[in-house]
């Protein structure tokens, strides 16, 4: 293997974990946070100035006006035949756009969905990419230090932009998902001769058909909180559900199951809902998603 540098932008839950996992796997990482406990350098100039040519920048911001921000900043600072990576959740339309503002200016662009959430420093994190493969080639080490262990979990999947819709399928399939898993523990929790609701789902686990990690995440919640009862019916969503629907729309693809969970959120937000306690409880099992309290 090849040790490389990589500049990484954006330490939050996720960045911060990336950044661990990358340096475990031999590589340096030189890290920029606006909040300086987290950050190896002061500014992006700084980070830039402190890698070498050919630089490899790894953008882990915000999606819409953070990150167009940061790859401005990037387009003037970088040189021909460095690259940046956007792995943040921006929309696969955006990439296009900062693919050509780079391009114009000699630099690659990759999109990354990037899926793991808080548990991806030590399971590793499901990559999919887009873009050149000549652009993707400068920064398979990183990839590669990034992804578990084994065959699957990374993928070229084409274009500019391809990996970025890869992802924002993955998490409208996420929202379809967790709102089944709520909708049946909801209605477990609602009979009367259904006395371990909990043992229920655990059953689950081994043997069936709808055995999965999410599942066993739902169990975790479980086991902390047994009936979700600190917990808000409410869950908020990334945007990316709504993109996916949008995208639907665009390509005349009927989805009625993501639709219909996406829906389901926004009617959490008028009252306080049972299935949403369980989507809100498996959003912080994977993602560290911010839940509202009962009180």
């Amino acid at each position: 293997m090849t040790a490389m540098q990589l500049g990484l932008i954006g330490l939050g839950k996720m960045g911060g974990n990336m950044r661990e996992r990358i340096r475990r796997a031999g590589h340096t990482v030189i890290g920029y946070d606006r909040n300086p406990d987290r950050a190896d350098v002061s500014s992006l100039a700084e980070l830039v100035d402190k890698l070498e040519g050919p630089r490899v920048v790894w953008v882990m911001v915000p999606a819409g006006a953070p990150t167009q921000s940061v790859i401005d900043e990037l387009a003037g600072l970088l040189e021909p035949g460095d690259t940046v990576v956007d792995g943040g959740n921006s929309r696969w339309t955006d990439d296009e756009k900062h693919a050509e503002e780079l391009a114009a200016r000699g630099i690659g662009f990759v999109d990354a969905g990037v899926s793991g959430g808080v548990w991806g420093l030590e399971n590793g994190y499901a990559l999919m990419v887009g873009g050149d493969a000549e652009h993707i080639a400068k920064v398979q080490p990183i990839f590669d230090a990034l992804k578990p262990e084994g065959e699957a979990g990374f993928v070229h999947a084409g274009k500019v932009g391809a990996g970025h819709f890869s992802k924002m399928v993955h998490n409208g399939i996420e929202y379809a998902m967790m709102q089944a898993y709520a909708e049946g523990w909801e209605l477990l929790e609602s009979v009367g001769s259904v006395t371990d609701v909990r043992e229920v789902f655990r059953s689950w686990q081994a043997g069936t058909v709808i055995r999965s990690w999410l599942l066993d995440l739902a169990v975790n919640a479980l086991d902390e909180d047994e009936h979700l009862e600190r917990l808000r019916g409410y869950a908020d969503d990334s945007g990316e559900g709504r993109w996916t629907v949008e995208a639907a729309i665009d390509n005349a693809v009927p989805l009625p199951a993501i639709t219909a969970s996406l829906f389901a959120r926004f009617a959490s937000r008028q009252d306080d809902s049972p299935q949403m306690k369980m989507v809100a409880a498996l959003r912080n099992q994977f993602g560290g998603h911010a839940v509202e309290s009962a009180e």
